[in-house]
């Protein structure tokens, strides 16, 4: 045997996939899916009958997640799809900084700063506009295969 010593990066998700299969006949709206690699929310799903080859297909219309694009795929129904693992999570906003990213504040006391504002619009104008106003506010960011983006804010009350 050798005596070299083996480092490993440790990671937070102790190893967790970034999705999980699930067939495709039994996703419905409203449920994820992973279309051409972007994890996307169903907005419509239509199962075609089967065919001379045997296979009945379901159409998937859905939108990204994070872009808000409209993405659609043709599965057959017996076949796995891949479902993304997403997760939403609250945090409370410290700082906004010139940069474009916040500062905010987890369960446990810690900060996190690797986020960037929203780029929707209205969203964007909401969190700045109570931010400067005082307000408490809390985010709820959304994460799926290693992205995280704000997604909603809920105000609890001034400082």
């Amino acid at each position: 045997m050798s005596d070299e010593e083996h480092h490993f990066e440790s990671k937070a998700d102790a190893g967790a996939s970034k999705t999980y299969p699930q067939q495709a006949g039994t996703i419905r709206k409203n449920g994820y899916i992973v279309t051409k690699n972007r994890p996307c929310k169903v907005v419509e799903v239509s199962t075609s009958k089967t065919g001379k080859h045997g296979h009945a297909k379901c159409h998937f219309v859905g939108i990204d997640i994070f872009t808000g694009k409209k993405l659609e795929d043709i599965v057959p129904s017996s076949h796995n799809c891949d479902v993304p693992h997403v997760n939403r999570t609250d945090y409370q906003l410290i700082d906004i900084s010139e940069d474009g990213f916040v500062s905010l504040l987890t369960e446990t006391g810690d900060t996190k700063d690797d986020l960037r504002l929203p780029t929707d619009e209205n969203l964007l104008k909401q969190i700045k506009d109570g931010f400067a106003e005082g307000k408490d506010l809390v985010v709820t960011v959304m994460s799926a295969m290693g992205e995280e983006q704000i997604c909603a804010l809920k105000d609890i009350g001034p400082k």
